[in-house]
């Protein structure tokens, strides 16, 4: 994964600029999407069956004075996708096997942890919320891939925002708020709107880097799949705190 770590440094070539014409690309692009795509899927379909199925939901979610949270498996689950990052990060020798199994564990992991949205909004807003956030995504990854400008720097200063989003997040728990609440969710949101342009450019990027090596360029699209993705997720989550109607 260290290949393709969102904090390296990439710098553009002039010839390279435009590549819209490039077929090659295109495929490659095209293979990434449509793995997200499918993990969407597989997500949504874990989370109605996680938030809908009376016995898996009352292992995993708990309900005081309207108040919907995580029982102590539920926040297993819910924090297991980030061990599950960090110690790929540290992984040597990553093979095409090992990028896809982590890509589909922490695909089925966060699936299954976001039950707990079914059980506190309208499936209604929850639908509206995500043909929102995929038009929003389809918009700003579109501008990543065909922008000419160097989005490195604003990338940089994303992930930097991004960690510093995660430390208000923890101190907020236990503050509870609601000020500070709506502030993590717009600048969460504007967050990764920006990380979704940045990693379409990244991954235009490696594909050119890699230079037709198969092998890399399937890591890539496990790994490249699961930046989009986790774009896409957080938009969502951000969007519906911000929109959402509560049951």
């Amino acid at each position: 994964m260290s290949d393709f770590n969102r904090g390296a440094a990439r710098t553009i070539p002039a010839d390279r600029a435009d590549m819209s014409v490039d077929a090659g690309l295109r495929s490659f692009m095209l293979g990434v999407y449509n793995k997200v795509a499918l993990g969407l899927v597989v997500s949504a379909g874990l989370a109605f069956l996680t938030g809908s199925f009376a016995p898996v939901r009352d292992l995993m979610f708990t309900v005081s004075n309207g108040r919907v949270g995580y029982s102590i498996l539920g926040m297993v689950v819910a924090f297991a996708p980030l061990a599950v990052i960090l110690f790929t990060s540290f992984a040597k020798n990553v093979t095409p096997k090992s990028a896809g199994i982590t890509y589909w564990a922490i695909v089925s992991l966060i699936g299954a942890s976001m039950g707990v949205l079914v059980l506190r909004y309208t499936g209604a807003s929850i639908a509206t919320t995500f043909l929102l956030t995929a038009t929003a995504f389809g918009a700003l990854s579109l501008a990543g891939y065909t922008t000419k400008k160097n989005l490195n720097g604003l990338g940089s200063f994303l992930i930097m925002g991004a960690w510093g989003l995660i430390g208000a997040m923890l101190i907020n728990m236990f503050l509870q708020s609601s000020m500070m609440s709506l502030l993590i969710n717009v600048v969460g949101l504007l967050i990764f709107a920006g990380l979704t342009a940045y990693d379409t450019q990244r991954l235009k990027m490696t594909y050119y880097e890699l230079g037709g090596n198969q092998s890399a360029m399937s890591v890539a699209t496990n790994f490249g799949a699961l930046s989009l993705y986790l774009d896409f997720i957080n938009m969502f989550q951000f969007l519906l705190a911000l929109l959402g109607n509560r049951r």
